[in-house]
């Protein structure tokens, strides 16, 4: 079917019209698919750090030294997903952390958050036995340590150091006082060969005079 006149011009417009509508459409969809793992990204960000200050709200008990959190990525994304799985996991925190572990009166914990509620977790040490602590909470989402712990920390730093420098200064004054007693023996024995020398020329000497008296007696006699 032909179209002519004012028609034409208008079917014209509303085809460049519609073009260019969906050009801006399909610029848009083309922006949101480039930036959508960022936006999730971001959004993460976002979410860890609102429940980083969540947990930061808990009182930990006085008889907890030192506690750490140690949070799957794949909790997070669930937790994110799931604002009830993300409130009952933050109730199991708060609740192992203003619990009391007494017998023991300082104690380091370690609470495991996984992808489901089974895989959570809380372990606790006495803090005379810290070595397991540290090492499982080095890369932790969540740490934080009693003064009083951070400040023996220091002092056996410090004290270890100390005894580093006094060892380094024992094995230098060592060292020294090895070289000198090897000089000492080294000239010792050059003086003890030099008086062989000596005495073996001092006895040839008195040899070849005590040949040459005898040979001048017997030259008198003869």
């Amino acid at each position: 079917m032909a179209i002519s006149g004012v028609g034409q011009s208008y079917y014209q417009y509303s085809v460049a019209t519609t073009k260019s509508v969906n050009n801006t459409e399909k610029f848009a969809l083309e922006k949101t698919d480039g930036t959508k793992e960022l936006s999730e990204a971001e959004e993460m960000a976002i979410f860890k750090k609102e429940f980083y200050a969540e947990i930061e709200k808990i009182p930990k008990d006085r008889t907890i030294a030192n506690v750490a959190i140690n949070i799957s990525e794949e909790a997070f994304r669930n937790m994110k997903a799931d604002p009830k799985y993300r409130e009952q996991m933050l109730s199991l925190i708060r609740r192992d952390m203003t619990g009391s572990v007494a017998p023991a009166p300082d104690c380091s914990m370690v609470i495991t958050v996984g992808a489901t509620a089974k895989d959570y977790r809380a372990d606790g040490w006495s803090v005379n036995n810290d070595s397991e602590f540290y090492a499982r909470s080095q890369n932790s989402f969540y740490k934080k340590t009693s003064d009083k712990k951070d400040s023996q920390k220091e002092l056996l730093e410090e004290y270890l150091e100390k005894r580093a420098q006094v060892k380094k200064q024992q094995q230098e004054m060592l060292n020294e006082k090895i070289a000198k007693q090897e000089q000492e023996r080294s000239r010792l024995l050059q003086s003890w060969n030099n008086e062989r020398l000596l005495s073996k020329a001092s006895n040839a000497y008195e040899a070849n005079v005590m040949t040459e008296t005898v040979t001048d007696t017997a030259s008198l006699l003869g």
